[in-house]
């Protein structure tokens, strides 16, 4: 007994700083404080901010609400323990036993949040894919890369919507650009930023010989408030064209789909998804805007490195993971060494492992 009690001491300890961490006070006032906001009889004058409002209130409080019940069974459990300690009820020990197995389980799942505490890890994300070297098989390859993105996001509960997506002549995509809407997004999707390699047998050859294909994965979060990036006019070039599908045909007939060249940059963002010009254009800004931030970011970070004298070059070549789909199948990521032989159900969209240990990899 009095083992088991040390272990749910030391476990509540871990519990304490890590919801200290987290801030999950200071959550708990702001998801009151949007609920009296909410509770105004002009709450709804504005209802693309009331829905903004109230879907940030619905997360906190959902989050709270998560570590409240969980300190509520650490307090209940440590209760009944000590009162069997007391009483010398051993035969409680194995049903408490249990108990505590649970509750470690449910705290590490609360604990994964942490990793997220960085800026950005609850923001909604952009996700782009690009086919890199290996012609239609690589244009395949980002199609299966978008889909499995896809299937990830509606396993956590997110909205995703395609904003752009290049169709190759032959097959698959040449690039698409996704907008992902949920709690963490961005904490989650930004360890798949890089190069994904795939070697398989190609289903586009006769004799079905060994290919390696490359894609690009960018992720970058959106920015809740982009008035802040002011774009010059004169610095962009807007063309208008008309939607394509598969194949090249066009699945529009007036010329609503953007292409948004930011000049001192060379930054390229189009959109397509819209039958409107305006709402396509509008959100080729958005993209740009974010895109045109995270360049900043990364350029200090650039100069970070610089002054403490690291130097790191991100080269095409250089593939966070491989995924392969012949002899021995396996999805091996080369940052933090986890793999798989699961292969059908990662293109399936079964990404967490690989993204925990990803995080966990990045706070060693």
């Amino acid at each position: 007994m009095e083992n088991l009690l040390k272990k749910l001491e030391d476990l509540r300890e871990r519990f304490l700083k890590t919801k200290a961490l987290l801030e999950i006070n200071r959550k708990a006032t702001r998801a009151m404080e949007l609920k009296e906001t909410m509770s105004a009889p002009d709450f709804w004058q504005n209802r693309e901010e009331a829905v903004k409002v109230g879907q940030e209130a619905e997360e906190l409080a959902k989050e709270v609400q998560k570590w409240a019940d969980m300190e509520k069974d650490l307090r209940e459990t440590e209760e009944i323990l000590a009162l069997a300690a007391k009483e010398g009820d051993s035969g409680m020990e194995a049903e408490m036993e249990q108990k505590f197995l649970a509750l470690e389980k449910a705290f590490a799942d609360l604990e994964f949040l942490a990793l997220f505490s960085e800026k950005y890890g609850r923001d909604n994300a952009l996700l782009s894919i690009h086919a890199g070297t290996g012609g239609v098989d690589a244009q395949d390859w980002a199609q299966m890369l978008e889909r499995m993105y896809l299937r990830f996001s509606e396993r956590q509960g997110w909205k995703a919507e395609i904003l752009d997506r290049a169709y190759g002549n032959e097959a698959g995509v040449k690039n698409t650009v996704l907008r992902v809407a949920g709690p963490w997004a961005y904490g989650y999707l930004k360890s798949e930023n890089g190069v994904h390699r795939l070697l398989r047998n190609s289903p586009f050859n006769a004799d079905g010989l060994r290919q390696t294909s490359f894609a690009l994965v960018e992720v970058i979060p959106e920015l809740k408030d982009t008035d802040t990036i002011v774009i010059k006019e004169e610095d962009l070039r807007i063309d208008v064209f008309r939607s394509s599908g598969p194949g090249g045909q066009s699945v529009n007939t007036t010329d609503s789909a953007v292409r948004i060249v930011h000049l001192p940059t060379g930054i390229t963002v189009s959109c397509q998804s819209e039958r409107s010009q305006h709402q396509n254009r509008e959100n080729a800004l958005r993209i740009l805007k974010n895109k045109l931030y995270q360049l900043a970011l990364d350029k200090k970070g650039e100069e970070e490195k610089k002054l403490k004298g690291e130097t790191q070059k991100a080269e095409w070549g250089r593939q966070i993971r491989s995924y392969f789909l012949y002899g021995n199948r396996l999805v091996k990521d080369h940052r933090s060494e986890y793999e798989t032989s699961n292969v059908d159900a990662v293109l399936d969209g079964d990404l967490a492992a690989f993204m925990e240990a990803h995080l966990k990899w990045l706070k060693k």
